[in-house]
């Protein structure tokens, strides 16, 4: 497969090379705004970048296990963040975090529908210009290829369909809509092409491989380059490919204290799944576990072609690769079968591996990062200032490299808005309304009021997660993840009160940030300040952080 063809208004290696030979002056002018913050040498190449990203891979679970040849490849050779978040338990609103560096209340993205602002018109409209690939290729000069699953409504006839490429991308090979292993429709720089079901040239994993290794091979040599590679792994259908089909036959779900338990003193969704779980329910999900980790072997063999690639062209030793994935996964936690959407560590917590230049082999980083950093991390590798841009997350690098005496943050902001209609599911009447994501024996994974805010807090004396629920109760959960790692009891009624409101004020504060104030001190660190009185209105009544029911 070869890269035949490219996006629309992007530059061919030909035109690549005329722009650096013939007009230099207005080459100087695109780069300016990107040669001042990431320490590069006059004269020396930017870096290149590579991100990539899995489709539902948990980190709590054991979901790195498959992945050998990644550990060595990317952590051994750099830093695994052992802490590190999404800002929401979804594929779209995650994955749209990472493309802006915003929290999802400032993208407003809120689901996997276009109603939700999934890969919408207004998405494309107002975000997508403001991309952290948009200012790669238009203010740094980067070559910027994309391959995978983008969001999961893009393609959709309603949002300009395949046809659509979205600014900053020069190549772009993209999935319409949501995972699949074959059968599938690529658009290929705007134009479909679709797959069926022969493994040698349809398994899309290999696809995403060839793809890229044809654009090391045929890229312009002049310029630098960013690479997004999207995997459909470890996402349902958990097609493996066949030399995987029979591997990991002895491996269940890990059995963990919060495995197949009630949620007591939780959220009424969690309350409603029927413990002790059914024997076919356990094996059910027993049998996705593995086929979860067999389809991640393929994502295995892909990062080892990559890297491989990237040394016999002389790229590796300036490439940065970026390992992680848009949201973790439950099986039978709180006896929820499978799926994510909710507010634990199992479902908010991902894999971050990191290697590149200026990174020393072998670390690993307990510092609280997230999603919304890959996007600032990335431009500061560039060098763009990232002052220019309206991002909320913060720049990795200084952490990468090993700063000293460096000031981070102690908190995150996670968020979500639940899917589902204001109405009774017919196949399971005895449920309250709105509920979505139900299976056979009518235990739901989702339900229009799983709306809910967190405020995850790390610091050296708390390791702490305070969320709200956008419901009729207003119903609040706490973790001392310390003395309770797998967030079985909820101590929102034991917990000092002052505390409480600190969080609860907290919550509010993040929920209304945007850019730098949504990097100010929170409740535990040196230069936090809480003001009781902003906690009530005028009427006196206790203030609680507003859901946005309408973010378009």
């Amino acid at each position: 497969m070869r890269l035949l063809h490219l996006a629309p208004g992007g530059p061919s290696r030909g035109s690549s090379r005329h722009l650096l030979a013939c007009r230099p002056a207005l080459l100087l002018l695109l780069l300016s705004g990107c040669l001042g913050a990431s320490g590069v040498a006059a004269g020396s190449r930017r870096p290149n970048v590579v991100l990539l990203l899995t489709d539902d891979q948990d980190e709590v679970l054991g979901g790195m296990t498959p992945l050998k040849k990644t550990k060595a490849l990317i952590g051994e050779m750099g830093m695994t963040f052992s802490s590190a978040y999404v800002p929401s338990a979804l594929c779209c609103p995650s994955r749209a975090s990472i493309l802006t560096g915003k929290y999802p209340h400032n993208h407003h993205v809120v689901n996997n529908t276009l109603e939700g602002n999934c890969s919408s018109k207004s998405w494309q409209k107002i975000q997508e210009p403001n991309t952290f690939p948009a200012i790669l290729r238009s203010m740094c000069g980067y070559q910027t290829f994309f391959a995978g699953k983008y969001l999961n409504e893009y393609g959709a006839p309603d949002a300009g369909g395949l046809e659509h490429v979205p600014l900053g991308w020069s190549y772009w090979y993209a999935l319409e809509k949501n995972s699949k292993y074959y059968n599938y429709t690529l658009s290929i720089n705007g134009k479909a092409r679709k797959h069926g079901e022969n493994y040698s040239v349809d398994y899309l994993t290999d696809v995403l491989v060839n793809v890229s290794l044809d654009f090391l091979d045929y890229k312009s040599n002049f310029e630098p380059f960013f690479m997004m590679i999207s995997t459909p792994a470890p996402h349902s259908p958990w097609t493996a490919a066949p030399q995987y089909q029979k591997t990991f036959q002895n491996v269940f779900a890990p059995r963990n204290k919060n495995f197949n338990v009630h949620g007591t003193n939780k959220h009424w969704l969690i309350r409603q799944a029927k413990t002790p779980m059914t024997n076919s329910s356990i094996q059910f999900l027993d049998n996705a576990f593995r086929k979860r980790w067999q389809t991640l072997l393929s994502v295995d063999d892909l990062v080892e072609k990559l890297v491989k690639r990237l040394e016999f062209t002389g790229e590796l030793n300036n490439t940065y690769i970026f390992y992680t994935s848009d949201n973790g996964y439950h099986t039978g936690q709180f006896s929820l079968p499978i799926d994510k959407r909710q507010l634990y560590e199992f479902d908010i917590k991902v894999p971050l591996l990191v290697r590149g230049p200026g990174i020393k082999a072998n670390q690993t980083s307990k510092m609280l990062v997230a999603n919304i950093d890959l996007g600032p991390t990335i431009l500061d590798i560039a060098g763009y200032n990232l002052n220019k841009t309206q991002m909320d997350g913060m720049s990795l690098l200084p952490i990468l490299r090993g700063t000293s005496n460096l000031t981070w943050r102690s908190d995150v902001l996670v968020e979500y808005q639940g899917e589902g209609q204001n109405v009774t599911d017919p196949t399971c009447p005895s449920l309250s309304p709105g509920v979505s994501q139900c299976f056979p024996d009518c235990v739901c994974e989702d339900a229009y009021n799983n709306t809910y805010a967190c405020v995850r807090t790390m610091s050296a004396l708390w390791n702490l997660q305070y969320c709200e629920f956008d419901d009729q109760e207003v119903f609040v959960e706490v973790y001392n993840l310390t003395a309770d790692p797998d967030q079985i009891t909820n101590i929102a009624k034991s917990i000092d009160p002052e505390l409480l409101g600190k969080m609860n004020y907290r919550l509010m504060m993040l929920q209304s940030c945007s850019g730098p104030t949504c990097r100010t001190p929170g409740v535990f660190d040196p230069g936090y300040r809480f003001d009781p009185r902003l906690m009530f209105s005028n009427h006196g009544s206790v203030r609680m952080r507003r859901f946005s029911k309408h973010p378009l």
